[in-house]
């Protein structure tokens, strides 16, 4: 059997399944989920700042229009800034809209101005947020206006603005740890994936080989079922179909040698019969004799074919049924008057114990009566001469029932459980052991069922036939 090749294996396949799962969700972190933390850290450093903006709003108004020097201006811009947590620049608006510098809580460095973001606060009356870079870096910027408070010309823009390093280096960070993670997952998926296939790839490729032997035709061993997982269940059911397949296989076998047995048997027969009627100086008794006996030989080869061929049918399924209400006792006489003959040559001493009417049974009457005839023809076969024999119908358990008991030799020991055997028989040379295979089949089918008891003394043959159609 030649081998997978290594990327079409199972191991390959769940590894790299694992490696893409793995890789999207760290994917979709990466990409997705660390840009809305960016963006929902940015937006709060925004809320923050305009929240701090609007509590030291009356100070700066108090500052704006003030007659103060500039050093003490500068210091109070500064501690509004420290307040803040954010630098702030007061910008001069004169009557052109054009912005001058004031204050500026930084004044080592150059007092930063955002233009647009200054004239929109103007133009709306509120204060206006936007990140943008300043200064070369980027910036959470608020503007709030301010405005004359007898003619709303506006006079002043503080600009509010925080660096938002802090904000990229905690987002960098989160993104070096993805990576990580996502590195040190990979590597455990993959291997947890490798190590996880390779042991379902074991077990697979095990009922793999056990199926292919079985192919072949060459029965191994139970699998070991070491989990009770779905491949366990698999196990299982691979060990149970290995067992009946070798029960069949069995069968099959002993089928076709005690065929050929009993064919050749009746064959080898009449052709020895054949060549001591070619001899001319046989007298006519001896003659009729030997004429007899090929006919008794032809009966039995006739009798095994069609058995055989009623077993084939039922193995095949083909056997249909057709069921409908009968009267079993009126069946059953029907029966036991086509052995009228064959009960007088046996001196059979037969009692009937039939009732008038009944019992009436859910079934196939056509196979009823060849169960009849298979129960009464055994009855005869395998018994003494002037064997008592009883034929009697009833009503047990909701179940209807025919029964033909005779008085014979019984049944050898621990035989009740292989005489429904295909080929078993107590006496090879009464039969090929098919009738009573063939009845219980045929019982079977029709959800009855055909069971036998030791009689005292003799032998009892049961079927048990449903009253409706739920079955026995």
């Amino acid at each position: 059997m030649s081998r997978r090749p290594r990327l079409r294996s199972v191991r390959t396949k769940l590894a790299l399944v694992f490696f893409a799962i793995i890789s999207a969700a760290f994917g979709l972190l990466y990409f997705i989920a660390t840009p809305q933390l960016e963006s929902k850290l940015e937006q709060r450093q925004l809320d923050d700042i305009r929240s701090s903006a609007q509590d030291v709003r009356p100070r700066l108004k108090a500052l704006i229009g003030a007659d103060l020097r500039e050093k003490e201006l500068n210091e109070r811009v500064r501690a509004i800034g420290e307040a803040t947590d954010a630098r702030v620049t007061l910008w001069g608006v004169d009557k052109n809209r054009l912005f001058y510098p004031q204050s500026d809580s930084r004044t080592e460095k150059e007092a930063p101005v955002n233009d647009s973001l200054a004239h929109s606060a103007i133009e709306s009356k509120r204060p206006r947020t936007e990140i943008a870079p300043l200064g070369g870096k980027e910036m959470a910027q608020v503007a709030q206006p301010f405005f004359a408070p007898r003619h709303g010309r506006p006079i002043a823009v503080v600009l509010y603005s925080r660096d938002l390093n802090d904000v990229a280096e905690a987002v960098d960070l989160v993104r070096n740890r993805v990576l990580v993670a996502t590195g040190v997952a990979l590597a455990l998926a993959m291997a947890g994936a490798f190590l996880v296939a390779q042991a379902l790839a074991r077990r697979v490729r095990r009922l793999e080989v056990a199926a292919n032997e079985v192919a072949h035709g060459r029965f191994i061993d139970p699998l070991p079922v070491d989990s009770k997982d779905e491949l366990g269940q698999l196990t299982r059911t691979f060990n149970q179909m290995q067992a009946q397949l070798q029960q069949v296989d069995v069968a099959r076998k002993e089928f076709i040698a005690t065929a050929s047995h009993e064919l050749r048997t009746p064959i080898f027969s009449l052709a020895g019969f054949v060549e001591l009627l070619q001899d001319e100086e046989l007298d006519e008794d001896t003659r009729r004799e030997f004429l007899d006996t090929m006919s008794e030989q032809v009966a039995r080869l006739q009798k095994l074919s069609v058995d055989l061929l009623d077993l084939s049918r039922l193995d095949a399924g083909s056997v249909e049924l057709h069921a409908e209400p009968v009267d079993l006792s009126e069946l059953a006489r029907s029966v036991v008057n086509e052995f009228t003959p064959a009960l007088a040559d046996h001196e059979t001493d037969l009692e009937i114990r039939l009732p008038n009417h009944g019992p009436e049974a859910l079934c196939d009457p056509v196979r009823v009566a060849q169960i009849m005839r298979i129960l009464l023809d055994n009855a005869l076969r395998h018994t003494p001469t002037g064997t008592h024999v009883t034929v009697g119908a009833a009503r047990r358990n909701g179940a209807a029932g025919l029964t033909v008991t005779d008085t014979g030799p019984g049944l050898p020991d621990y035989s009740e459980t292989k005489v429904f055997e295909r080929f078993y028989t107590g006496d090879a040379g009464r039969g090929a052991g098919l009738g009573l295979a063939i009845a219980r089949e045929l019982a079977e089918r029709m959800h009855g069922r055909l069971r036998v008891s030791s009689a005292a003394p003799g032998t009892a043959f049961t079927l048990e036939l449903p009253t409706d159609g739920n079955g026995a």
